[in-house]
C-alpha cells in the first residue's frame, strides 16, 4: 500500500487588492463621466443612461453606487473638495492648523487651499443651485451641503482659536461664520466666474482678507 502522501491542492488566496483597485477606479470614472455631462449638459438633460455609457458601467451599478442623480451630485461635489493629489485638502488643512504656529503664513496656506478646491467645487455647487429652483430634492441636498460646510468651518474655527490665531474680539461662531463666507462658493462664482479673477487672484483675496479678520491684532 502507497503510503505516500498525495499533494494537496490549495486555494490560491484572492486578491482582494486588486479588486479594491479596479473598485476605486470604476468609481473615479463614474465620477468624472457625470462631472463631465453635468456641466456639460445640465442637470435636467444629463441622464443616469448616458452616463453609464461613457463611463462603461451597468445603469444598475450606478443605482446601487450612488441612488441617482442627487447621490451622484453629492460625491462629485465632496470628490472637488479633496484637492489635487493623493493626500485630501482636508486633511493638508488640519495638518497646517495643527502645526503652523504664524498666524498670517496659516491663513496665507488657507488662501492656497481655497484656490485649489474652489475651481473644482464651485462650478457642481452652482449646477447643483440651478437644479435645487425646479427640483425639491436638490433643495434638500443643496441644504445638506451648505450645512456640512458650516459645520466643517465651526471646526476650525474652533481648532484656530485654540491655538491662538483667532483676535480676541472674534467669537468662535463669528470666526466660523466669516471663514464659511470667504470659502463659500458663491463668491467663488462672483469674482472668478462673473468678475473674470484667476484662480491664483482669488486665493491671494481669500488669504489676505481672513489674515484681516481674523489674525491677531500685533
Amino acid at each position: 500500500m502507497d503510503r505516500r502522501r498525495k499533494p494537496v491542492k490549495t486555494r490560491r488566496r484572492y486578491d482582494a487588492s486588486r479588486r479594491r483597485e479596479r473598485a476605486r477606479r470604476s468609481h473615479l470614472e463614474i465620477l468624472e463621466a457625470a462631472r463631465e455631462r453635468f456641466l456639460r449638459d445640465g442637470f435636467s438633460s444629463t441622464t443616469i443612461h448616458g452616463i453609464a455609457e461613457e463611463a462603461g458601467v451597468s445603469v444598475d451599478t450606478i443605482y446601487k453606487t450612488f441612488g441617482g442623480k442627487s447621490g451622484l451630485l453629492r460625491a462629485i461635489y465632496r470628490h472637488g473638495l479633496a484637492g489635487e493629489g493623493p493626500v485630501h485638502a482636508e486633511t493638508r488643512s488640519d495638518a497646517l492648523q495643527t502645526t503652523e504656529t504664524d498666524s498670517r503664513k496659516l491663513y496665507q496656506g488657507l488662501g492656497r487651499f481655497s484656490r485649489e478646491v474652489a475651481p473644482r467645487a464651485a462650478p457642481v455647487h452652482r449646477l447643483i443651485r440651478q437644479a435645487a429652483a425646479v427640483d425639491p430634492r436638490m433643495q434638500v441636498l443643496l441644504d445638506a451641503l451648505d450645512a456640512e460646510r458650516l459645520e466643517r468651518m465651526r471646526q476650525v474655527a474652533r481648532t484656530l482659536d485654540a491655538a491662538g490665531h483667532v483676535r480676541d474680539d472674534r467669537t468662535v461662531d463669528q470666526a466660523a461664520d466669516i471663514l464659511w463666507t470667504y470659502t463659500s462658493p458663491q463668491l467663488y462664482d462672483a469674482l472668478v466666474e462673473t468678475r473674470g479673477w484667476t484662480a491664483a487672484q482669488f486665493g491671494s483675496f481669500i488669504a489676505d482678507a481672513l489674515t484681516a479678520a481674523l489674525a491677531p491684532l500685533r
